[in-house]
């Protein structure tokens, strides 16, 4: 879809902070099946998620605050207030970018807050200097505290939690506020697009399969009429999405238990099981450099994807899930470690494993109490979501083997 409007390519090299914070804001059709995809690593990595980790008082002329209204012929309509919260560890030259295109946002943001994970870059001195409020976590503490974090010191009635590698085109909040505002939708989620090929799809929305193991809808794939058609969703990526603040309140926060990585799915399970979707909104576009920090296939990330693939069954899957979901849970999660091993991450995929063994009892006694009795329907539907989509855009080898198995 190109460049969005306002990319930072656009800008002057030497187009300082204050003109850019401060400047004026306010101003499908299924495809036919394609053969067999042999491009393993587009399972779900969730892409993207390592870069993100620290947040601290609020900046007394933050550039992203302020009562903003439209006029219109009668009457000050007032917006909608926002707040961004960006998890962030390192990669300066990426968040520069985000917080450009976010002062450029046609739907103004109240304030942004950036959780820092302790980067040693100067990414939080640089986002405090352009007027962002900054919490310094003081450590690498996770994707999940770093959110906690933030949702926690906001205080506006919607949330946009964006990570640094994401550059959102300027009308991409706009359009997700439009289709939020709904009632009985709690989130929105936009398209997401490589950063390095504008044509292919990064990411829309998640889908989970009765093995626990989640594919980010469009992966890998051309743009086109597919990704075009705005829908219900029940698992948002938290990549880049609108929330209502309340949900928090509803649902509780993150659980830090995952650090990074899946948490957003569970984070959706407990969404769906007490009945709360979204949307997904086609018409809001960023572009995402996905994995940008660590690398998709970094033995860390592999290591905790692992773990919280294991994570997912001890919280949310119903009793006697051995003997309901044992099988795709084993064939799901097996091949997901061969894929790994191809890459070279084999020992982490068996570390991550032995951590949520020994983690599972524990995690799943606690849980007890949360379960809601519509897992395995909602499961169910997931998974026929996903090979639905799977046999209209081409089935990725991963998938293709675990529907024979299954």
């Amino acid at each position: 879809m190109g460049l969005p409007a306002g990319h930072p390519g656009s800008h002057g090299a030497g187009l300082g902070w204050d003109v850019i914070f401060r400047g004026d804001q306010s101003g499908g059709h299924s495809r036919p099946a394609h053969p067999v995809r042999g491009d393993l690593d587009s399972i779900l990595l969730p892409v993207g998620r390592d870069q993100a980790q620290s947040l601290a008082g609020r900046h007394p002329e933050s550039p992203l605050s302020g009562a903003e209204t439209v006029c219109s012929a009668e009457e000050l309509v007032p917006l909608p207030s926002v707040t961004a919260i960006v998890p962030n560890w390192n990669r300066r030259d990426l968040l520069e970018r985000l917080l450009k295109a976010l002062a450029r946002q046609t739907h103004p943001i109240e304030e942004v807050v950036l959780a820092d994970n302790g980067s040693t870059d100067g990414s939080a001195e640089m986002a405090e200097a352009a007027g962002a409020r900054v919490i310094r976590m003081g450590r690498n503490a996770g994707f999940s505290c770093a959110v906690n974090a933030g949702v926690a010191a906001a205080s506006t009635p919607w949330l946009a939690i964006v990570n640094n590698d994401v550059e959102p085109a300027p009308d991409w909040l706009e359009h997700l506020m439009e289709a939020a505002s709904h009632e009985d939708t709690w989130f929105a989620v936009g398209k997401l697009l490589n950063a390095a090929q504008h044509s292919s799809i990064d990411g829309t929305f998640d889908t989970l399969c009765r093995g626990a193991c989640a594919w980010r809808a469009g992966n890998g794939r051309a743009d086109g009429p597919q990704w075009a058609e705005p829908r219900r969703i029940r698992f948002a990526p938290f990549t880049a999405t609108l929330f209502r603040a309340d949900l928090f309140q509803k649902i509780g926060p993150l659980d830090e238990r995952f650090e990074s990585y899946l948490e957003d799915v569970d984070f959706g399970l407990r969404c769906a099981n007490k009945g709360f979707e979204g949307v997904y909104v086609p018409e809001a576009v960023a572009t995402h450099a996905g994995s940008a920090t660590l690398g998709a296939w970094h033995q860390d990330t592999v290591r905790r994807i692992s773990r919280n693939q294991l994570l997912l069954v001890a919280k949310h899957f119903p009793k006697r899930w051995l003997l309901s979901h044992g099988w795709p849970v084993l064939v799901a999660q097996s091949l997901w470690g061969l894929v790994a091993a191809r890459h070279g991450a084999g020992g982490a995929f068996l570390r991550g494993k032995m951590e949520a063994l020994g983690q599972f009892r524990a995690v799943r006694t606690a849980a007890a109490g949360e379960r809601g009795g519509e897992i395995g329907r909602i499961l169910e539907e997931s998974e026929k979501d996903l090979l639905a989509l799977q046999q209209r855009t081409g089935f990725d080898l991963f998938w293709r083997a675990y529907f024979a198995l299954t």
